[in-house]
């Protein structure tokens, strides 16, 4: 494994490209990440924004993309070069508003909530914490803790490590929540996974037989029910969480491609699509989410972890 490399998690918070002082200041840690050792397959790059990119690339040919904004994968390509992830036309780099696309993080909250819609560890940045090469694909982990951006939300502290590895035709990943406080706290979370799609051709198997909370027509008063059908299309607005989802779920993407879903311990699934609320870009992603609604209660030194894999063929 490559020496372990640690960055302020606070380093981009309040970053603002017009501001020449913050330019000197994403310039200042990029060099610092230059200068560090990663395993073969890891590379450090300036990506949109100037936002530090930690890019994988697979000796089967599979590459990924993942900003330190978030720690939100934001590309996912096997080796035929189509990336299978979406990111929106509207997604902002700036270091301050979270990247809409990609897979991005909703921790310690899902959703709206007391605090920020969906938390704050999609709008923190993160740290490589390591990195490893196993049998030629890549493994990055990230870090986030908590400092007084996040107290000033949520008052716990906290570890969240985010394990990334990428192989030939699927990439994986592995969350770890610990609680580092004196005291117990729970939260919820999700990977907010936007997949590009046609729409109109788009399809998910796997979840007939699950309880819903169907958040049409209105999210704030969800629907209670019982998936009936055998194959979930996106006719129209579709906003749905899936209690105690299967392990397995099969999204057919209408573009070709037949993507597996997998999970060890996210309960939950959430099917998206704004539709008409997001105009220009809605016919071309579908959101399948892994999610834990339910509170994970966690006392100090306890651990939560979560894995997930996207595969394709």
């Amino acid at each position: 494994m490559a020496t372990s490399i640690s960055m302020p998690s606070s380093s981009f918070i309040t970053l603002t490209p017009s501001n020449s002082n913050s330019r000197r200041h994403r310039r200042t840690a990029m060099a610092s990440l230059d200068q560090r050792t990663y395993s073969p397959g890891v590379r450090i790059s300036e990506g949109n924004g100037g936002l530090p990119k930690v890019s994988l690339s697979s000796h089967h040919g599979s590459e990924a993309e993942i900003y330190l904004f978030g720690a939100c994968v934001t590309s996912w390509k096997v080796s035929n070069g189509k990336d299978l992830l979406f990111v929106r036309p509207d997604a902002v780099f700036d270091g301050k508003k979270p990247i809409s696309g990609g897979i991005p993080h909703c921790f310690p909250q899902f959703g709206p909530g007391p605090m920020q819609q969906h938390g704050f560890a999609r709008n923190m940045s993160w740290s490589i914490s390591d990195s490893d090469n196993v049998e030629g694909d890549p493994v990055v982990t990230l870090e986030l803790k908590d400092n007084l951006y996040s107290r000033s939300m949520w008052d716990f502290s906290f570890q969240a490590l985010y394990k990334v590895s990428l192989h030939s035709k699927s990439i994986s990943t592995v969350l770890t929540i610990t609680n580092t406080d004196k005291k117990p706290f729970s939260f919820s979370t999700a990977l907010h996974t936007y997949f590009c799609a046609s729409v109109t051709g788009a399809s998910v198997k796997g979840l007939k037989g699950c309880k819903m909370l169907n958040k049409d027509p209105d999210p704030s008063n969800p629907l209670e029910g019982k998936e009936e059908r055998e194959v979930i299309t996106f006719p129209g607005f579709v906003d749905c969480i899936y209690l105690d989802a299967p392990k397995e779920l099969q999204l057919d993407n209408g573009l070709g491609d037949v993507i597996t879903i997998r999970n060890t311990n996210w309960s939950d699934a959430v099917l998206w699509n704004p539709h008409l609320k997001m105009e220009s870009c809605y016919r071309d992603f579908v959101c399948v989410e892994n999610a834990k609604i339910g509170k994970v209660q966690l006392e100090p030194e306890q651990s939560w972890v979560a894995e997930q894999q996207i595969a394709i063929g």
